[in-house]
This record gives C-alpha cells, sequence and structure tokens, in this order.
C-alpha cells in the first residue's frame, strides 16, 4: 500500500490497481490517474477537506464511487450520495478496510461551533485522525498522517498527540496554514515526538509517497 500525501489535508492511497482518495480540500490542487478510484472519505464538513468542485471532478473520473462522512458532510453536500458513517463502524469499499474513530472536530473557539469528525483507519496500517487528536485505543497504529498546523493546533498539543498514539512511523498533514519556516520547526517537533516511541518520522512535499 502506498500513500501519497497532497496540499493540505489531501490523501491517495493506492493499493494494487485500486485507489481510495481521503479529505480532497479547497487547498489542494487537482488530482489525476484516478481511473482506479473506489472510494472517497471526507472526515468533517469544512471547506479545506471538501469541495463541490473536487468531489465532481472525482466522480467523473470515477461515476458511483461511493463517499463516507459523517452526517455533518451529508447536510453540507447534500447534492451528493454520502454514506453516513460514525465513530466505531468498519467499512469495506474495494480492497480497503475502512475504521472510524474519535467523533467530534477539535474546538477552534468557543464562539464556533464544534461540529462532528471521523479518523479513519485504512487496512489496519494508515490512521488519519481529521481534525481531532483522536486516539485509536488499542490499537498500534504503523503509520499516523499528523496535523502540522490550524487554527485550533498548539504545537505542545499536537507532540502530545504523537507521544499518545506512539507511531512506527509518521508524516506531516495538514499544512497550508503554516510558512515554510512554521513547517521545518513543527516538523521537527513531530520528529522528537515520533522517536520517543521508536517510531520514525518522513517528511513529505505534496506529490511525495511513501510505501506502507
Amino acid at each position: 500500500m502506498r500513500v501519497t500525501k497532497f496540499e493540505h489535508a489531501t490523501l491517495r492511497i493506492d493499493q494494487s490497481d485500486q485507489t481510495l482518495v481521503i479529505d480532497p480540500g479547497s487547498f489542494t490542487t487537482p488530482l489525476d490517474d484516478l481511473n482506479g478510484l473506489v472510494g472517497i472519505v471526507l472526515t468533517h464538513e469544512h471547506p479545506d477537506h471538501w469541495t463541490p468542485e473536487h468531489l465532481d471532478r472525482l466522480l467523473r473520473a470515477a461515476p458511483g464511487t461511493p463517499i463516507f462522512a459523517p452526517s455533518g458532510v451529508a447536510a453540507a453536500a447534500s447534492g451528493y450520495d454520502i454514506t453516513i458513517v460514525s465513530p466505531g463502524q468498519t467499512v469495506t469499499v474495494g480492497d480497503f478496510t475502512l475504521r472510524f474513530f474519535g467523533g467530534t472536530h477539535a474546538i477552534i473557539h468557543s464562539s464556533i461551533p464544534t461540529i462532528e469528525n471521523v479518523g479513519v483507519l485504512v487496512n489496519e496500517e494508515l490512521y488519519y485522525p481529521g481534525d481531532s487528536y483522536a486516539v485509536p485505543e488499542g490499537i498500534a497504529i504503523d503509520t499516523l498522517a499528523a496535523p502540522l498546523g490550524a487554527p485550533w493546533l498548539k504545537i505542545g498539543e499536537a507532540m502530545d498527540y504523537v507521544l499518545a498514539v506512539k507511531p512506527r512511523r509518521a508524516f506531516g498533514t495538514h499544512d497550508m496554514t503554516l510558512s515554510v519556516a512554521g513547517k521545518t520547526m513543527h516538523r521537527a517537533r513531530l520528529q522528537w515526538a515520533t522517536e520517543q516511541g521508536g517510531g520514525e518520522f518522513f517528511v513529505l512535499e505534496p506529490g511525495e509517497s511513501l510505501d506502507l
């Protein structure tokens, strides 16, 4: 299985000749070569994690591709056929088994309503928490896609999150709100946190991949 990081929150996972896309949002350039697309996961409703333009493009490339998301996304994307998922659920699409965790978006500010968010574990190997610090309790995480920057993120809390998960491998995502200097600093902090649990941290720029 191969994971490719794109701008901000978007991940592409390839297994054999099948593809899964997670969170194609407003900071991400259009994806291509999607003939093998079998599933789309949207962790929550914020536009940096999905846009109608991205969904339309993906569905033109692979008509009928199922979309999995919490109910808030189904309400926001009412023109699309969304399969609603919740923490504790497991679904299979093509060669991908998806287990969902969490349930709540990290707090941005008390004045901003809290929304649903699901983290997703793909094939028991790759975990992406969306916009949350949800820890899949009792599960050894092989590879963690760890958020680097966000209005809700404090780097010390992000470090504590990685320390709690103890992944064998990690790389940074959710990073378009950071300057180059900010990305470098936050990556170094998460590298330290990953190494405390005996893991290895990888720096992935948009379009770069990691074989799992």
